[in-house]
């Protein structure tokens, strides 16, 4: 999986990588999930997005953008980045605006912007981007959620969420769930990683999400980011390389579908030019056949042409 994902490259060749962004409430992960993919491609446990360990406020407050370094072909990076977002809350005026992520979706938000939980991003501020390209705008949103805290998740935060998922699924932009800290939901993950897909209340926890935001369930995937590990862990490195796989996976389907568009869109405004170069053809050919058919119609043209002349 590793290899693949190193070797991975968009399936549209005039983007240069695919825009993952990262979103959910506070303390889910967000942060260490990005620590948590660099430390794998880097080979030893990386800390470069500095996530919180407290989790009670949103430790990121701009927007950023993270590349993964290919060490290999040094001062280039792989075919992804992330960007993390200021955590969601579930009381108003705390928090991201939900409106700032949808204006993220879009490509409108400038790097650094600093999140503001009263009011969002206007039109008129300096961060906001008018103009966004392909490589500005979302390819992917995954929603990070703590396993530990599914059962006690607040209504009002779900439905800050469903609004997000709207306005995705409104964009076509694919959404996958990465559900964190499974360790800290079941105690027999917590003792061996490798029983995850065994586990009957993991299972529960995805079903139960599944059905409050809407997600299907082969969307979500369970994974334990590091958190205070001091070397790499295979199980782990593979929980997160699947996520990885399948969130790339779906962003890469989402610009090949959109390349495929805008090669439509050219074939029909190609079809298009080519009925008004017809119908303009045909225009003159009937002009000219009316004229030499009734030459007094030339003779008043001319007339006409010579009135408006003087």
């Amino acid at each position: 999986m590793l290899k693949d994902l190193k070797d991975f490259k968009p399936g549209d060749p005039n983007l240069a990588a695919l825009r993952i962004l990262l979103n959910g409430q506070v303390g889910a992960g967000k942060s260490s999930f990005i620590n948590s993919i660099n430390s794998i491609f880097q080979g030893h446990v990386m800390t470069e997005a500095f996530a919180d360990n407290t989790g009670g406020q949103s430790f990121t407050k701009t927007y950023k953008t993270y590349t993964i370094e290919n060490r290999s072909a040094p001062g280039s990076s792989y075919a992804f980045v992330f960007n993390d977002v200021m955590g969601l809350e579930a009381e108003e005026q705390r928090g991201t605006q939900v409106d700032d992520i949808i204006s993220a979706l879009k490509g409108h938000i400038k790097e650094d912007y600093p999140f503001n939980p009263v009011t969002r991003l206007s039109d008129k501020n300096l961060y906001y981007n008018k103009s966004p390209s392909k490589g500005d705008k979302v390819h992917c949103i995954v929603t990070m959620v703590a396993a530990d805290q599914l059962a006690i998740i607040d209504d009002k935060m779900i439905e800050k969420q469903k609004r997000i998922r709207e306005a995705a699924t409104e964009l076509h932009i694919p959404q996958v769930a990465v559900l964190t800290k499974v360790d800290e939901a079941c105690p027999f993950v917590k003792k061996d990683l490798r029983t995850i897909y065994r586990s009957r209340y993991i299972k529960e926890l995805i079903e139960r999400f599944s059905y409050k935001l809407g997600i299907p369930v082969n969307c979500i995937v369970p994974v334990k980011n590091y958190h205070n590990e001091l070397d790499l862990n295979e199980n782990m490195d593979i929980l997160l390389l699947k996520a990885l796989t399948h969130i790339v996976n779906f962003g890469n389907d989402y610009v090949v579908v959109c390349k495929s568009d805008n090669v439509l869109s050219g074939v029909q405004q190609q079809r298009i030019e080519v009925i008004f170069q017809m119908v303009f053809l045909v225009v003159v050919l009937h002009r000219k056949d009316a004229v030499h058919r009734h030459p007094q119609m030339d003779t008043a043209d001319q007339h006409l042409q010579t009135q408006q002349s003087k």
